[in-house]
């Protein structure tokens, strides 16, 4: 019998429970609240020796179209040579919030923002992240800048970084942009209005074509995994609607893997220690080449993130609906990615799925506490100035951070199958199609492909194997434990 009846549910309540249950201070505590009227009482940008004033260019920002915390703008220009200088502007998020303040000791212990799909809890007070430390559309901002080249093969070269008082023009959103990057879309409304905004976009979207390009030729990967978010009706979830990538999306990741790189390696050029974004070698290679070789491809027995790449590429050329399927089976066999404490003359682990070796967290500090203590060593080496951490205490920081993300992601995890569960409970017994994504001791595992939701199948499941295509009739759900049942 179909249910119509949605279910009464506080999801709110849910995602707060499960931040105190995996660690988190979901609530701010209040040694920060004279801090934040401090900086309140005064949110000019710092004054400060050495800011260049970059506010007359044309920087944008391209984000979620619900971001409120911005911690990036961009801009470019043609170089004579032929190749395309890029700007990246970052939120000075350190002015704001200096080190051994009860803001940073926060900051500090929670290491990262987390997104429940129904609430962010922010590394930060919104009033800054999403205010005074966002770099928000026509508001004057101190920020630390990395600036570097793009030959026509997609190399990235001539990398610094330096601060500058800045002030993002338009704030863009990934759909949109996207869309119109790639002629499916008419042009956002602040495109159409500026020639100069759309020829910059364009400048900017054939830089990061070039990067993409290159990095492929080294051995990035080219994954694909769905991603969703929740449709709000005042509090209460009612749909799971998909989030596509698009040139938009890839054009902002190519841009903060180089500005990335330009950090990582302006850290070893000078000798100073960092924590770095690494995705260690497979451990369980052997078994992402028996996935291959089930496809009838054949990998090498030594990892080659080349040769994976290739073999990827072919599967989504040959098998799009399956894709995302067999992406998060690879993501999953990589291993996840860490933070670790990399000495001066001492090589990097690197990151396996990006092909790069220098590679750290600089460009997200509103919601991200490594990108924080980068700033911070970054403005420590222009200034001259003692480094404000010993090798040690980075170490306990790159540690903390590792643990405290992968806490965030079962919080993330846990609260999108209660969403699911609140969204679905009003078409039980209705009917979905389904792939098969796991069988194990414990059942066998689906996902329905409209919406996006991923269930165990109860009954009717004997002889299926992953890849198989099903028709599945929902049966219950439970939103407290997150638990979403099919049938055959």
């Amino acid at each position: 019998m179909q249910s119509s009846q949605p279910i009464h549910f506080n999801l709110v309540a849910a995602a707060h429970a499960a931040m105190i249950e995996h660690g988190f201070q979901p609530d701010f505590p209040p040694a920060i609240a004279p801090e934040l009227a401090a900086i309140q009482a005064h949110p000019e940008p710092p004054a400060a020796p050495g800011i260049q004033d970059l506010r007359g260019l044309l920087w944008s920002s391209i984000d979620n179209d619900t971001s409120k915390d911005l911690d990036q703008i961009e801009w470019a220009e043609q170089l004579p040579d032929g190749r395309i200088r890029v700007l990246i502007g970052v939120a000075d998020v350190d002015a704001r919030v200096p080190l051994g303040t009860a803001l940073d000791a926060h900051a500090r212990s929670e290491t990262t923002s987390v997104y429940t799909g129904v609430r962010v809890f922010p590394m930060l007070p919104s009033e800054l992240s999403e205010g005074i430390t966002s770099l928000n559309e026509n508001q004057d901002r101190v920020a630390l800048v990395i600036e570097y080249s793009v030959d026509q093969a997609g190399t990235v070269n001539d990398g610094k970084a330096y601060r500058a008082l800045v002030r993002n023009r338009a704030q863009l959103a990934y759909n949109s942009v996207g869309a119109w990057l790639e002629e499916t879309g008419p042009a956002p409304a602040k495109v159409a209005a500026s020639a100069d905004l759309a020829a910059q976009l364009k400048l900017q979207d054939a830089a990061a074509r070039r990067m993409v390009d290159g990095r492929f030729q080294h051995g990035a990967l080219d994954l694909e995994t769905i991603e969703t978010r929740p449709v709000m009706l005042a509090d209460q979830a009612v749909e799971i609607a998909r989030q596509a990538k698009n040139r938009a999306t890839s054009l902002i990741e190519e841009f903060m893997v180089a500005a990335n790189g330009v950090i990582a390696r302006t850290f070893e050029d000078a000798g100073v220690a960092s924590i770095r974004r690494i995705v260690r070698t497979p451990k369980r290679w052997d078994r992402i080449v028996e996935v291959a070789q089930a496809l009838g491809a054949t990998l090498p027995a030594v990892p080659d993130s080349k040769l994976l790449n290739d073999f990827l590429l072919a599967q989504k050329a040959k098998d799009p609906d399956h894709f995302p399927d067999l992406s998060l089976a690879v993501i999953k066999l990589m291993g996840p990615g860490e933070y670790v404490l990399v000495k001066p003359n001492e090589t990097s682990p690197g990151h396996f799925g990006l092909a790069v070796q220098d590679y750290t967290h600089s460009t997200a500090p509103n919601r991200r506490f490594p990108d924080v203590v980068t700033q911070r060593l970054m403005k420590a080496l222009l200034a001259k100035a003692p480094q404000p951490y010993a090798e040690g205490d980075l170490n306990t920081i790159a540690l903390r951070c590792t643990f405290m993300e992968d806490n965030a992601r079962k919080v993330e995890r846990e609260m999108q199958k209660r969403i699911a569960a609140v969204v679905l409970h009003p078409r039980i017994g209705q009917s979905f199609r389904a792939i098969v994504t796991g069988v194990n001791h414990y059942g066998t595992f689906v996902r329905t492909l409209d919406p996006h939701v991923d269930g165990m199948l109860v009954s009717g499941g004997k002889g299926l194997d992953v890849g198989d295509r099903v028709t599945v009739k929902l049966v219950s759900t439970d939103p407290q434990r997150g638990f979403i049942d099919f049938a055959v």
